[in-house]
């Protein structure tokens, strides 16, 4: 069973195991709806999809960024929903750099099922190797999940906070443009949280859109990590979505499992008391 990264020819050959489910996350954050609409006029043979905003995420509140997390109880319907048993190897994609994939794969394991894995290079790489999409799904009968929570991999904002003033190694996934608060075209405020540390989830892909080797990731990472490890990591973006991309890679890298700031900057800006950095232009 996988649970980091599956590559193509792994799941064509299994798309008639029962055990195997294939989920589709192509979203947009300018268009909530594409995706599904993407998904219905063709994905890989059999898959489901996953909305962001309506089963990845949960209701947004004046305090929160832009996609917390669902509560454990919508959770778990959803998985059940989809039929998911403890043996189920669910494998995640999208479009195909697995930004959006890699939330559903952080989900999961955040539930406790570890069988779970993303498509490397995602659609593109399906198609790029001459494979067939098409618009079936897989009729599953609903289960009764039961999640064995991780929700020590979780930080709040409040808890983020205190780390911080421990010294925590505070990573953000946003393109280096939107950390230096250059450009923002998402969120009200530009910047990032003083202290932190940008490693764009781009850094963690080739020019076709599949994750670098371990090797090569280890040493990327090197730089970011510094002398101070994975173990300790904070991972966060502008929502807590692409924060999971450098998860998954940490993973992949066979580097200890880090801990997502789920709410990321969109909730951390909903306070002006909490303070914003900025670099200055050259």
């Amino acid at each position: 069973m996988a649970d980091t990264l599956v590559d193509v020819e792994h799941v064509s050959a299994r798309l008639t195991d029962p055990d195997w489910l294939l989920i589709d996350c192509r979203a947009s954050l300018a268009d909530p709806l594409q995706g599904r609409r993407e998904w219905a006029q063709a994905h890989i043979p059999g898959a489901l999809h996953a909305d962001l905003e309506a089963e990845l995420s949960g209701p947004v509140t004046p305090a929160t960024g832009r996609h917390p997390l669902p509560s454990h109880e919508a959770w778990t319907a959803t998985l059940s929903g989809w039929g998911i048993t403890p043996m189920t190897q669910v494998v995640a994609y999208d479009g195909g750099g697995g930004q959006f994939a890699a939330r559903l794969w952080w989900m999961l394991h955040w539930a406790g099922h570890h069988n779970a894995a993303v498509l490397d290079g995602g659609l593109a790489a399906w198609q790029a190797a001459g494979l067939a999409l098409d618009v079936s799904t897989r009729l599953r009968t609903p289960t009764h999940y039961q999640p064995a929570w991780h929700d020590d991999r979780v930080v709040t904002t409040e808890v983020l906070r205190g780390l911080l003033d421990a010294g925590c190694l505070l990573v953000d996934a946003r393109a280096p443009e939107r950390f230096a608060g250059h450009h923002e075209p998402v969120d009200p405020v530009a910047g990032h949280v003083p202290g932190a540390s940008n490693h764009c989830c781009n850094a963690n892909l080739d020019s076709t859109g599949r994750f670098l080797p371990p090797e090569e990731l280890r040493r990327r990472w090197s730089t970011t990590l510094a002398d101070r490890g994975a173990a300790g990591i904070v991972s966060m973006c502008g929502s807590g979505v692409t924060a999971c991309h450098n998860l998954l890679a940490l993973a992949h890298a066979g580097l200890p499992p880090g801990r997502l700031y789920a709410g990321s900057w969109s909730e951390w800006i909903r306070d002006p008391a909490r303070p914003v950095a900025n670099e200055p232009s050259r």
